[in-house]
C-alpha cells in the first residue's frame, strides 16, 4: 500500500512572520561586521530596494540594518560599487547586490515581453531592437554618458529611425529608442552611473549575464526564500511577467524537484523552496515604519491579509501597493506616514488606524529614531489623528 506524503499546511502568521524574519524586519539584523556589507545583505534579503526616489531606497536598506546611514549606501552604490543601480523587477529601478547582477540580468532577460505600448508607428522591429542595445552596451564601455549623450550615441550607430520623436514624454517626445532603456539594462548593457551635477548618467557594468534557465531557477529559489508561500501568479505579478510563462516555470522547477507544494492559509495551493518548509508559530509582534515602494509591501501576497480592513482603501492606491509609506503593527499594515525636512530637522508625522498604546508609542519612537540615523537628520514624532478612509 501506497503512502500518500502529508502537505504541509502554512498559516498566514507563520508566512508572514517568516518573510519578516528574513528581511531583517523582526528583530534580527545583518552581522557582516562592515556597515556598507550589512545593506548589501539587506538590500539581496529583500530581493532588491526599489530606487525611484533614491532616498526610499536608502531608508529600505538602512532601517533592516540598524547602525548604517544613507552614506553607508552611497559608498556602497557610488564608491565600492557593490551596489547597482538599475533597472529591476517591473522596469522599475531598483537598487541590486552588484554579485548578483549576473542571476538578475539572465532572468530578466528570460521573461517574455508583452504586447507593445506603444502606437504601431512608434514601434520597433526586434532587429531594430537587438541593433539599439548593443549600440548601448558599446557607447557605455568605459564611459559614463547622460541621456542625451548616450542618444547621440546610439543615433550615430544604428541610424537617423532611432532618433525619431515618436515617444510621449511627460514634456514633449523622446527618441525611439528609449523605449528599450529598461531592456538594456535587463540584459546587462546599462546601469546608472553617478549623478553629473543634477543629470543621471548611466555606464555599462560589464556584466555577463548568466544562462536563462539557470538564472529563472535562482530567481524563483531566492524569491521563494523571501516571499514564500506563493503562486506562480504571485511571481508574475511581482516580476511583471506572463502569468503563463510563469506558470510553466513552477511546473518545471516543481518537476525538478527544486520547489515544494504546501496548503497555504487563504491561497490554496501555494510553493516554498525545496526542503525550506520551517516556519515560525507565534504571530508577529512589533511596530515597523518602512518608506515609500517597500519590497516587503510590494511582493507580500495575499495583499488583503498584510492590509486587513480599513488599511486596503487608506494605505493602496486602487489596489496598487507604495505609493504610501506605511505603519506595521504586528506585521500588518496599521496605518501610514510621511515625513518632512528642513535642513537637519526630519519632522515625521505617523496617521495610524487605530489608537496606539502607551507600548507601542515607545516602539514608535525607537522607529523614528531609526529613520532620522539613516537620514541623517534630527527627527522628531508627530502622531496624527486617527485616520479611515483618507478621512481624519
Amino acid at each position: 500500500m501506497t503512502t500518500r506524503a502529508r502537505t504541509t499546511t502554512v498559516s498566514w502568521n507563520g508566512a508572514n512572520a517568516r518573510r519578516l524574519d528574513r528581511q531583517f524586519l523582526s528583530g534580527g539584523a545583518p552581522s557582516t561586521g562592515s556597515p556598507a556589507q550589512d545593506v548589501i545583505a539587506a538590500v539581496a534579503a529583500m530581493l532588491g530596494a526599489h530606487a525611484q526616489v533614491l532616498s526610499a531606497a536608502e531608508l529600505s536598506a538602512g532601517l533592516r540594518a540598524p547602525g548604517t546611514s544613507r552614506t553607508d549606501v552611497r559608498t556602497a552604490l557610488w564608491t565600492d560599487r557593490t551596489l547597482v543601480k538599475t533597472f529591476g523587477p517591473r522596469g522599475t529601478v531598483h537598487l541590486l547586490p552588484a554579485e548578483d547582477l549576473p542571476m538578475w540580468t539572465g532572468a530578466l532577460s528570460a521573461v517574455p515581453a508583452g504586447s507593445s505600448p506603444f502606437s504601431k508607428d512608434a514601434r520597433m522591429t526586434p532587429e531594430q531592437v537587438e541593433a539599439v542595445v548593443a549600440a548601448v552596451a558599446d557607447a557605455l564601455t568605459d564611459a559614463e554618458l547622460t541621456v542625451d549623450e548616450l542618444s547621440d550615441e546610439v543615433i550615430a550607430r544604428t541610424g537617423p529611425w532611432a532618433g525619431d520623436l515618436v515617444m510621449p514624454a511627460f514634456r514633449g517626445m523622446w527618441p525611439r529608442w528609449r523605449q528599450v532603456l529598461h531592456l538594456a539594462g535587463h540584459r546587462g548593457a546599462l546601469c546608472y552611473a553617478p549623478n553629473r551635477g543634477r543629470k543621471a548618467t548611466y555606464t555599462n557594468p560589464g556584466t555577463v549575464p548568466m544562462p536563462a534557465r539557470e538564472a529563472t531557477a535562482e530567481l524563483v529559489r531566492r524569491y521563494l526564500r523571501a516571499y514564500g508561500p506563493a503562486t506562480p501568479v504571485h511571481f508574475a505579478q511581482w516580476l511583471a511577467a506572463p502569468r503563463g510563462w510563469a506558470g510553466r516555470v513552477f511546473e518545471e522547477l516543481a518537476g525538478a524537484g527544486a520547489i515544494e507544494k504546501v496548503e497555504f492559509e487563504g491561497c490554496g495551493a501555494a510553493w516554498v523552496a525545496a526542503g525550506d518548509t520551517l516556519f515560525p508559530s507565534a504571530a508577529p509582534r512589533g511596530v515597523r515604519l518602512l518608506p515609500y515602494f517597500d519590497a516587503f509591501g510590494i511582493a507580500s501576497r495575499p495583499r488583503e491579509r498584510l492590509f486587513p480592513g480599513a488599511a486596503y482603501g487608506r494605505a493602496l492606491a486602487g489596489g496598487q501597493a507604495g505609493n504610501f509609506p506605511l505603519l506595521l503593527v504586528d506585521g500588518t499594515v496599521a496605518g501610514v506616514w510621511h515625513q518632512r525636512r528642513s535642513g537637519r530637522r526630519i519632522t515625521v508625522t505617523v496617521e495610524p488606524l487605530s489608537p496606539l498604546g502607551a507600548g507601542r508609542r515607545r516602539a514608535l519612537e525607537e522607529q523614528v529614531a531609526a529613520v532620522g540615523q539613516v537620514l541623517e537628520g534630527n527627527p522628531e514624532l508627530t502622531v496624527g489623528e486617527v485616520t479611515v478612509g483618507g478621512h481624519a
